[in-house]
């Protein structure tokens, strides 16, 4: 490998042919699909998903990857190459639009970048996404559980999971000191992650205060409202985060606004 990851960009680069298999089947690819690829690397998942979809949208942000990302690909004219932060990209705007992200992502952006695409990129449907393991298992952690945070409930607000594989270090070079883990979900459409995003954030940012007092402190309403809040839900004043279940998040935010 010619080209030297960075680290502080969060790059593990995938090299295994093998685990790009269980990608294709977790993604359920389809000839007409056109996936949205953040973070391509040296090109292995990119060639992969050319040569069985209609188009790639492949962003990039490390611009020195070009000319092994561009003999990666070799002759293949169905990969569109988006230089540029991910998080900076409207999704919608991209023609055609994708329906799928199925990415190896880079582990300093997988959470925001998932959060931010469940919220903005409505025409994505379907995730298969590698994570860090213990990233992988917030997503749909329970409530009451040390793994359950804000990403769990606005994850869970809006997508249901599909698939779940672990993946060993031996995967990547070079090897992260962390397991990672293949995640796919869907789409739900049961809530808008916009109109509870604030409130479930603010609850989660003080973990070891009550959520009324987390509330507070986050500036999203007053102690006295979060805990007349709480009661209208079911809960004690003194309740915390990790206490409520999405909808109940849901419940909660329709009563602090």
């Amino acid at each position: 490998m010619s080209v030297a990851p960075k680290k502080r960009l969060g790059q593990h680069f995938l090299v295994d042919e093998n685990v790009v298999g269980v990608i294709g089947r977790m993604s359920a690819l389809e000839h007409d699909d056109v996936v949205l690829e953040v973070g391509p690397g040296l090109g292995v998942l990119t060639r992969f998903l050319a040569d069985r979809v209609r188009l790639v949208h492949a962003i990039e942000v490390d611009r020195s990857l070009e000319p092994e990302l561009r003999r990666a690909l070799d002759v293949r004219t169905n990969v569109s190459l988006i230089w540029g932060d991910a998080l900076g990209v409207d999704v919608d705007s991209l023609s055609p639009t994708p329906s799928k992200l199925v990415a190896n992502l880079p582990y300093n952006i997988a959470t925001p970048l998932v959060v931010e695409t469940l919220e903005r990129a409505g025409s994505v449907r379907l995730w298969c996404v590698m994570v860090q393991r213990e990233v992988a298992d917030r997503f749909f952690a329970e409530p009451r559980t040390k793994a359950y945070g804000a990403v769990s409930v606005l994850v869970q607000l809006a997508a249901r999971k599909i698939g779940f594989h672990p993946v060993s270090p031996t995967v990547f070079r070079p090897r992260p000191r962390v397991d990672s883990a293949l995640v796919a979900f869907e789409r739900a459409d049961t809530a808008r992650i916009e109109d509870v995003r604030g409130v479930v954030e603010g609850a989660f940012a003080h973990r070891r205060k009550t959520l009324a007092n987390s509330l507070a402190i986050s500036g999203v309403t007053t102690r006295e409202r979060a805990e007349h809040a709480l009661r209208e839900v079911g809960h004690q004043p003194n309740a915390r985060a990790e206490e409520l279940d999405p909808h109940q998040f849901v419940l909660l935010a329709e009563h602090v606004r």
